[in-house]
């Protein structure tokens, strides 16, 4: 038996009586009455009260959706029928029902595709894709409806524009009166004041590159937002987006086919920036972790590098680099102080090598590490570049996200850094310090977000000359430079032992046994394991730094201020920050909540690999023969004795300035 719109309208209405009595209240008691104001209704509450009802929005939402609309305003006096001093003022008229799929029946592949199976099925139903927007465009001022009468009966009707054909005004080819009689009449005329406008933005999204495969193109789609939905989101947010898929006349211009574009008119759009790390971590799995550090309790290190000898195994030794991606891709804790300064926890990472030794390796495995990653060159990107600009779409000026802010939250790895454009390079510095992007181009003043893990890689100038600054080798400036919190050497000297010994590694990875996946975690550990095990850290522990951290962070850093030269003095405080950002992170790969003394001098051995002549350690300047030994907790040892007795010379470890106890807090 079919229904009238009537009563669905009445249907509807009884549902929102139901569930939705105090959100519909809080509409009628807002004060401005010319407002959009959004009711989210959730998709599998209503399939569960009325199934036909819901069945009927999926099959057929744009007739549906209105009368929806039409419901949630006049179920406005039903609310406040009794309501003493209320009156048909207080109804809203512009509210409209937005319909949330989450945890429903609609979250299936079929009706939730990719954007790039997206097909001609998938039209006319309540259809929902999911990506990260590529482009925003301006808010625009689009006509929604205008009302015209006939000039024969008086008959007065409503007129929609068409989306699809360019916003034109069809008129009807005969009166659509429905009397007794039928007017038939074909001249009408358009009532004054009767024009209804919408707010109207066009976004684009792009499908994420994390769930394709090797060789496919990622596809994008054009979104419609209208009302309460513009200015949502900006580049760079990932959004799931549901609504009702249609197609759009391409441009009009000479001389090219005009075709049939797809478009998408959101009726909901969620913003997922917090979930778009989020990776499942059973129960089991954290037990796995609590019982490996239960098994290395005496030997932490002995642990630590376990771990470590997963990351890029691929490649022999270099237990400086690993040890560097870790702690890079992990992390410290993000400060804010009480006036509202954030300092990053971020940290960056660079690898500055001769070619063949294995920078691209650890920049691909990085990403594998990372839920949410971007893979670019310094030349290799879009006309956005890293950052973000300004192009020109069918006449309009839109934002386009580089490979950093669409990596926000994530990891941006950054091949051939040396060849990075003059724009970038002179945005750059913002995005890798503030963490945001300011843009002031073509008309469109915004800031973007990038708190991004920035992971480069470049090749020296030629041939590396030890006794000259990194800012020399490479073409790099020194304010570029200073934004890395560790920048690692790796030279391809000749060392006939180191050679014999890479080379047995190198055959040894060509046995058919190696590679399978081994459970036991005392040995290497699996890409999944590894994945998991970063960002349980990251979620679960906020290390806060012990005096004893304290003192040996604050003395090297009166150290290095002593030995430092007129250049390099510009850069020891946010040197400070670094041994902080990286001594948080190292506790956070011990498993522990608080920086120990031993975590404060692994920052301190990180930072001092950075550097080509040493203050403390005989063996900085190149990473590449660095490798990993047997007894580390013994290794450690040596070393602490070592850089101790360097520090004693700063006033018996004294108590941290004013300026270095908040920096450290």
């Amino acid at each position: 038996m079919e229904i009238s719109d009537s009563e669905l309208v009445e249907s509807f209405k009884h549902f929102l009586l139901r569930y939705h009595c105090e959100d519909i209240r809080s509409i009628v008691l807002s004060q401005d009455p010319m407002l959009h104001y959004p009711l989210h209704i959730d998709f599998a509450e209503l399939t569960q009260d009325n199934p036909p009802l819901s069945h009927l929005l999926f099959s057929q939402p744009t007739h549906f959706l209105p009368l929806f609309d039409k419901a949630a305003y006049l179920v406005q006096k039903d609310v406040f029928v009794d309501l003493k001093g209320w009156d048909d003022a207080s109804v809203k008229e512009f509210v409209h029902v937005r319909i949330n799929i989450s945890g429903s029946p609609l979250e299936f592949p079929e009706t939730f595709p990719s954007i790039g199976r997206v097909r001609v099925k998938h039209r006319g139903i309540l259809l929902t894709l999911k990506g990260t927007v590529i482009r925003s465009g301006s808010v625009k001022m689009i006509e929604g409806e205008r009302k015209y009468m006939c000039r024969k009966c008086k008959f007065r009707f409503d007129v929609h524009p068409e989306l699809e054909s360019g916003n034109a005004i069809r008129l009807p080819s005969a009166c659509p009166s429905k009397g007794a009689r039928s007017c038939e009449g074909t001249s009408f005329e358009f009532i004054e004041g009767s024009i209804v406008c919408h707010d109207y933005q066009e976004i684009k999204i792009q499908e994420s590159t994390q769930v394709l495969g090797v060789g496919s193109i990622p596809r994008s789609i054009t979104v419609v937002l209208k009302d309460d939905l513009v200015d949502l989101v900006k580049a760079g947010d990932n959004v799931i987006v549901t609504g009702v898929l249609t197609a759009k006349w391409s441009s009009d211009l000479k001389d090219v086919r005009c075709d049939l574009d797809p478009i998408l008119v959101a009726n909901h759009v969620r913003r997922t920036n917090e979930l778009k790390s989020e990776i499942d971590i059973p129960d089991d799995v954290v037990k796995k972790f609590k019982q490996f550090w239960t098994e290395f309790r005496d030997t932490p290190l002995k642990g630590r590098n376990a771990i470590l000898r997963g990351i890029c195994p691929q490649v022999f030794g270099l237990f400086t680099v690993k040890l560097a991606v870790s702690l890079t891709l992990i992390g410290g804790v993000q400060h804010v102080d009480a006036s509202g300064t954030k300092v990053r926890g971020e940290s960056h990472l660079l690898l500055v090598g001769d070619p063949g030794t294995g920078k691209s390796q650890f920049l691909k495995f990085a990403a594998k590490l990372s839920n949410r990653s971007v893979i670019t060159t310094g030349l290799g990107s879009t006309a956005a570049g890293l950052t973000v600009t300004a192009v020109k779409d069918g006449g309009e000026w839109m934002l386009e996200a580089g490979a950093l802010v669409l990596a926000d939250g994530g990891l941006c790895c950054i091949d051939e850094v040396d060849s990075m454009r003059e724009h970038d390079r002179a945005t750059i510095h913002e995005a890798m310090e503030q963490q945001t992007i300011s843009i002031a181009k073509a008309g469109l003043v915004t800031t973007l977000s990038t708190r991004t893990v920035v992971f480069g890689a470049t090749n020296p100038k030629g041939q590396y000359d030890p006794s000259q600054p990194l800012s020399v080798n490479t073409t790099l400036s020194g304010p570029l430079l200073s934004r890395f919190d560790i920048v690692l050497v790796l030279l391809d000297t000749k060392n006939p032992e180191w050679d014999a010994i890479v080379s047995s590694h190198i055959l040894a990875e060509q046995e058919p046994d190696r590679g399978k996946s081994d459970d036991d975690l005392t040995n290497i550990w699996p890409l999944p394991m590894l994945r998991r095990y970063i960002h349980f850290v990251k979620r679960h522990f906020k290390p806060v730094l012990t005096k004893d951290a304290e003192r040996v962070i604050s003395s090297y850093y009166q150290l290095q201020r002593r030995s430092a030269t007129e250049n390099a003095a510009r850069t020891t405080v946010r040197m400070l920050e670094s041994l902080i950002r990286l001594a948080q992170a190292h506790a956070r790969l011990m498993f522990r909540n608080e920086v120990t003394r031993l975590d404060a001098i692994a920052a301190i051995l990180c930072i001092e690999s950075s550097m080509t002549t040493s203050a403390i350690v005989d063996t900085a300047g190149n990473a590449l023969h660095s490798n990993f030994t047997e007894n580390p907790d013994q290794e450690y040892a040596r070393q602490e004795k070592l850089i101790l007795e360097k520090l004693k010379s700063i006033d018996e470890f004294p108590d941290i300035t004013s300026m270095e106890e908040s920096i450290c807090r």
